[in-house]
């Protein structure tokens, strides 16, 4: 068959399997490469898995939009730890993963040629979605110190503007962005008339005393604020593929129109778990997060000895920091070098839109703290010998 050209031809390839076969073909690799985390889901999630069994009707489909009893359990959720509150101008959606949640925003909620307005560094799948959709990403760069700056973002704004889309706290960055700062743009998009896409994968995970903010809790604004929620991170739950949005309720049947056509509805087994994870005990989150935080803060007194190499930046959140790297090298070949000759694997500044210099993201999420010490030295003596 004859080639063809196709609008897949201008998304580009996700760079996590490209790095994972870079891995693979240096054995004994330890990777600050994949943002997951170490831990497994709850005790709580598994004992779930035997009463989803013992219904025969739990292997047919079930609702688009999720089961009742978890719906009932994220809206209590979401109260309890976001200040947002269901009611009749919002609605939850249950998704097979917070991705899935931002593809059946943009899809929802724009035509091809439309724009949506992302902060740089962005996360790679929302740009990549964005262009699958036929629309065009607007790409408008944070500070100095990668937080927003509302001003450039209300500039970027055209007639074919949809949505400005926030992460915090932020992926590739580990920056967790102001109350302030997130209210300055939720309020540029009620005054707009456009859509605030909050992704909020990470918000359990900030350091310091630092608090995570939910745009979707202000005043008056969940009239066009989509917010995106994930349990893989804080539950372990990577390969469950579970997520959920909180919508206007006049975009409920434009978004159950994409779910139904690409998935039909989540999966079920996954639902029971997510409805046992969320019960589990507070003390599962905090042993955990605990546990990364000083993952997190070993790994920064490592790299202050990269000061005359890298410009490291304060992050808060997540379990990310994004390197500038004072080189000339490109970001690709200095991540190769690094795995091939130092067996340790991180993912360039060049997939999360930074043309401009070497940028390096170390994901530090998924190892624990033996295997990450190990790691965090291999890169630090990586960059010392290669530059």
């Amino acid at each position: 068959m004859k080639s063809f050209t196709s609008r897949m031809q201008d998304v580009q390839s996700p760079i996590i399997p490209v790095v994972g076969e870079l891995i693979k073909n240096s054995p004994g690799t330890i990777s600050l490469g994949q943002g997951v985390v170490y831990y497994s889901p709850p005790p709580e999630a598994l004992e779930m898995l035997p009463k989803f069994l013992a219904e025969p009707g739990n292997h047919l489909y079930k609702a688009v939009e999720g089961i009742p009893p978890l719906l009932t359990a994220l809206a209590a959720k979401l109260s309890a730890f976001n200040g947002i509150e269901i009611n009749q101008e919002n609605c939850i959606i249950v998704t097979a993963g917070s991705n899935m949640g931002f593809m059946n925003a943009i899809l929802a909620i724009t035509s091809p040629g439309d724009e949506i307005i992302l902060n740089t560094p962005y996360y790679f799948n929302h740009e990549m979605a964005i262009t699958m959709a036929g629309c065009h990403p607007v790409l408008v760069a944070t500070d100095e110190y990668y937080q927003l700056r509302p001003d450039a973002l209300a500039q970027a704004i055209t007639p074919k503007t949809r949505a400005i889309v926030t992460i915090s706290p932020n992926n590739p960055t580990g920056v967790v962005y102001s109350a302030t700062a997130l209210h300055q743009v939720n309020q540029i998009c009620g005054d707009r008339g456009i859509y605030h896409i909050s992704d909020e994968a990470y918000e359990y995970f900030t350091y310091n005393g630092v608090k995570h903010t939910s745009p979707g809790a202000f005043g008056g604004s969940s009239e066009y604020t989509i917010s995106l929620y994930s349990l893989s991170k804080a539950y372990g739950f990577a390969s469950w593929r579970i997520g959920y949005m909180v919508i206007p309720q006049h975009l409920f049947t434009a978004v159950k129109k994409v779910q139904d056509t690409i998935l039909i509805c989540p999966p079920v087994v996954s639902q029971y778990a997510a409805c046992g994870a969320l019960q589990a005990k507070s003390d599962y989150l905090k042993q955990h997060i605990s546990a990364i935080a000083q993952v997190r803060q070993l790994v920064l007194n490592s790299l202050n000895r990269l000061q005359d190499l890298c410009s490291i930046v304060p992050a808060d959140g997540a379990f990310y920091f994004f390197l500038k790297v004072h080189t000339k090298m490109n970001a690709f070949d200095l991540v190769k070098r690094l795995i091939q000759e130092h067996q340790i694997a991180v993912i360039p500044g060049t997939t999360f839109g930074i043309e401009d210099g070497c940028s390096l993201r170390v994901a530090y999420g998924a190892l624990e703290k033996e295997t990450a010490k190990a790691g965090i030295e291999r890169l630090v003596q990586g960059l010392q010998a290669i530059l």
